[in-house]
């Protein structure tokens, strides 16, 4: 269909003529504003990141990322790129929600190409849905880039099937963080017999095990945390409902982290096979012979 030109309503009335002229500003106002791309960064390792996301970095004009995108993605982006930090961290004071809805607004009505750059994947605790919803009642052009959610990422780092024939049927990702009350029905999380993995469960990891041994679960259940997955700083630790808490406690775990419990964690000694460690010594080791 061929655009409508203001000459072809020469013989409408004015208000018809006023409302054309609307559409026009609004068009042209449109034609000028900016986009917003949520890109899904992954858990941590660059080199999971899509290619439509590496595209998204290197042709945006501002990315505003959060504090769980790993530095080595962060390398990525060109020194030309501005970058705005608006990650949230427990216990410290940042820009909230609705100040970062504000913000990616604000950088598209100036024209720019944005990158809203999350750790994991947008629509998975990632408040994906909450943004766009927001730009799009700004009449903001909003494009998705999906990413590896934490649980699949990490887990599959740690050598832990999230499902796995005769012993896994179903999977469960479960947040323990709430804006106000937390609501989570244990009883019906026992009752699954599903893999489950928490996200930003590090400080109520107490919690989760007290509340599933209630539920029903056995103490002996295998549970594992998983510390900085997909980087080369990863720590796995392998626990049971009774012990994760003491575990965690040991060694000092810290965010950001993942909990998966079931019986599939038992199978990570023998499907192990990232150790980030382990490699950086070999290579240094070969470095010293070669020298």
């Amino acid at each position: 269909m061929k655009p409508l030109q203001p000459q072809q309503y020469s013989l409408v009335t004015n208000d018809a003529e006023i409302q054309w002229c609307q559409v026009i500003q609004s068009k042209n106002s449109l034609s000028h504003s900016g986009t917003v791309t949520l890109v899904g960064a992954g858990p941590g390792d660059p080199a999971l990141l899509t290619l439509k996301a590496l595209k998204t970095l290197e042709q945006a004009d501002v990315v505003v990322y959060d504090r769980l995108v790993s530095a080595a993605i962060m390398a990525l982006i060109p020194v030309r790129c501005q970058t705005v930090c608006v990650g949230k961290a427990k216990g410290q004071q940042s820009m909230t929600q609705a100040g970062i809805n504000q913000l990616l607004v604000r950088l598209a009505q100036q024209g720019k190409h944005v990158c809203r750059l999350k750790g994991g994947d947008a629509f998975v605790f990632g408040r994906g849905g909450e943004e766009i919803h927001y730009l799009r009642q700004h009449s903001i052009k909003v494009d998705v880039v999906p990413g590896i959610t934490a649980a699949s990422g990490c887990s599959a780092y740690a050598g832990i099937p999230l499902t796995h024939r005769g012993v896994s049927q179903g999977c469960t990702l479960v947040t323990v963080h709430a804006e106000k009350d937390l609501d989570i029905q244990w009883q019906a999380l026992a009752n699954l017999n599903h893999t489950l993995v928490f996200y930003m469960g590090l400080s109520k990891v107490d919690l989760i095990c007290q509340q599933l041994v209630l539920a029903g679960l056995k103490a002996a259940t295998p549970a594992a945390i998983i510390e900085k997955g997909c980087t080369a700083e990863q720590r796995l630790i392998s626990a049971t409902l009774a012990t994760l808490t003491e575990q965690v406690n040991r060694h000092q775990v810290c965010s950001p982290a993942l909990i998966i419990i079931g019986e599939v964690v038992s199978l990570s000694d023998s499907l192990a096979w990232y150790q980030p460690q382990m490699d950086a010594l070999m290579s240094m080791n070969k470095h010293h012979q070669l020298a």
